[in-house]
């Protein structure tokens, strides 16, 4: 993957519900605005416009099955100004209405749900953090231990020394939406006050705000869906807390392996 286009896509991902333009992007980037559409294009398969319109979508999808946000709300949220242009594109994408969308998603989340394994979890508020991250496109291999993420992470190994002992984690943009365009960030967690890190191209600082958390335990990274399901068919049910719809994080500490899922 280009680095250059992977701090690209992220930025895209981060400004969803902003209005600048692609031409803001090849600013930022150091390129005009054609060498940022042909460059992106022939990394991701599509324009850097028709990229964060996909995103923009899946987005509103997530927030449509995991919170109560009206619809109104949720196309503002995602970058859409104009009511009828958000559930244009929407039925475009997913064949339904927005609110036919919620209606089904929900009521499936919520038969699939009595059949789910249960897990035990707990709601903490957590303060900010800081993460040094990588970003993966359709991951080769699994993610069988976390304590492994290494491996998968290219330049992992020119890291500073002073991040070894940092616990590591997993964020999942894939989750919990089935079919969403799979990007996986694997690094470490750090203290909010740790600075000046000098780092590989392809990795990236990101904070973490306060935020309150599902954290449920888990004895391996396999149980991701298992648990997202129990989670989210508790929550459209009227069970359990609303899920936000942001990517669920996966953290490793000593021997204790802990899914957190964001709160409304």
């Amino acid at each position: 993957m280009c680095q250059d286009m992977m701090r690209a896509e992220v930025w895209l991902q981060d400004s969803l519900d902003d209005q600048v333009g692609i031409e803001a992007l090849a600013r930022r980037m150091g390129y005009s605005s054609s060498q940022i559409r042909r460059r992106f294009r022939h990394c991701f398969g599509l324009s850097p416009g028709a990229y964060r319109d996909r995103l923009r979508l899946e987005k509103a999808a997530r927030l449509l099955i995991h919170t109560p946000m009206d619809v109104n709300r949720i196309a503002g949220a995602c970058g859409y100004r104009n009511h009828s242009a958000f559930s244009r594109a929407f039925q475009r994408r997913f064949g339904r209405t927005p609110r036919q969308y919620r209606r089904c998603l929900r009521l499936n989340l919520a038969r699939r749900r009595k059949a789910a394994t249960p897990f035990a979890y707990q709601v903490r508020e957590l303060p900010r953090r800081k993460t040094v991250l990588t970003r993966l496109y359709r991951p080769a291999r699994p993610l069988e231990d976390l304590r492994d993420w290494q491996r998968h992470a290219q330049g992992a190994e020119v890291l500073p020394a002073s991040l070894a002992a940092a616990p590591p984690i997993a964020i999942y943009h894939d989750q919990p939406l089935e079919g969403a365009l799979p990007r996986l960030d694997l690094g470490v967690e750090l203290d909010i006050a740790a600075a000046g890190l000098a780092l590989p191209p392809n990795f990236r600082t990101q904070e973490l705000p306060a935020q309150a958390y599902a954290c449920v335990p888990l004895t391996h990274p396999g149980q991701l869906d298992e648990a997202m399901l129990f989670m989210s068919g508790r929550a459209v049910s009227g069970d359990g807390e609303p899920l936000s719809g942001e990517a669920p994080q996966l953290l490793q500490q000593a021997e204790t392996l802990e899914l957190r899922i964001p709160l409304l």
